[in-house]
């Protein structure tokens, strides 16, 4: 997977995506990501690549060549023209199905957009995706970016060097991940579930599912419409609410 991050703060996203699983990642060779600084690209003499907008209004825009150049010099680079996925809260909320589907992707393009946002003219020229981090405003579009590269990256094969990993975490068959634990056996009073103990690899494995239903019933009841639960759990699943129901 290669990213190419169109941004004025090539800084911020390199160093951010340079350490931990993504940058063992990198050097390994399963990705690779390059920020390219849209200020190189601006004809102006003082290096601006912004200006007041037309009609009126508090703050700047972003030009449209800087930002259009910048892409068909990467263009002209690669030899194709890439997805270009822009940072917006007028975008779709990015989620693990939308990283799912962009890890197939060979290469793809972030580009984020600072001050009042991009000319209406750059985006509609390049740009092929609206995504969001929620409904709210950032000063810019590098954190939604690293946010995203993040998700994806851990679904591209060799990045988490356990690819099973990522197929058992929060949001697998649109559930959240069961609770985990590890050494001391005790601690606080409080024990580890005996059935992790009992080295019984399917009773382990219906108590985890179980877990998982519970936990999102709970926190993310959102999510069940679309679960992918057996007949066995979606009894479980409505005897919970069933209990549910009665001690209200």
């Amino acid at each position: 997977m290669n990213y190419h991050i169109l941004t004025l703060f090539p800084e911020m996203v390199m160093q951010g995506l340079s350490t931990s699983i993504i940058g063992r990642a990198v050097d390994k060779g399963f990705l690779s990501i390059e920020a390219i600084n849209i200020r190189d690209y601006t004809k102006e003499k003082h290096g601006h690549v912004d200006d007041a907008p037309y009609g009126g209004g508090a703050g700047m825009v972003m030009q449209p060549a800087p930002v259009c150049d910048s892409y068909e010099a990467l263009c002209q680079k690669l030899g194709r023209r890439p997805r270009v996925l822009y940072m917006t809260p007028q975008g779709r909320v990015f989620n693990q199905k939308i990283a799912e589907e962009l890890a197939q992707e060979e290469d793809l393009v972030f580009l984020c957009g600072h001050y009042e946002g991009i000319d209406e003219r750059a985006l509609e020229r390049i740009v092929t995706d609206y995504l969001s981090v929620g409904d709210y405003v950032l000063t810019g579009g590098e954190l939604p970016a690293m946010v995203m590269i993040d998700c994806i990256s851990r679904l591209v094969p060799g990045v988490l060097g356990n690819d099973g990993s990522a197929e058992i975490e929060s949001f697998h068959d649109n559930l959240l991940e069961y609770p985990q634990y590890t050494r001391p056996e005790i601690y606080e009073g409080m024990q580890v579930p005996e059935v992790l103990l009992s080295g019984h690899h399917k009773n382990i494995e219906t108590w985890r599912r179980q877990q998982s239903i519970e936990r999102t019933l709970k926190r993310r009841p959102d999510l069940l419409e679309d679960a992918n639960l057996t007949k066995k759990e979606r009894e479980y699943l409505d005897r919970l609410r069933k209990n549910e129901s009665e001690n209200d």
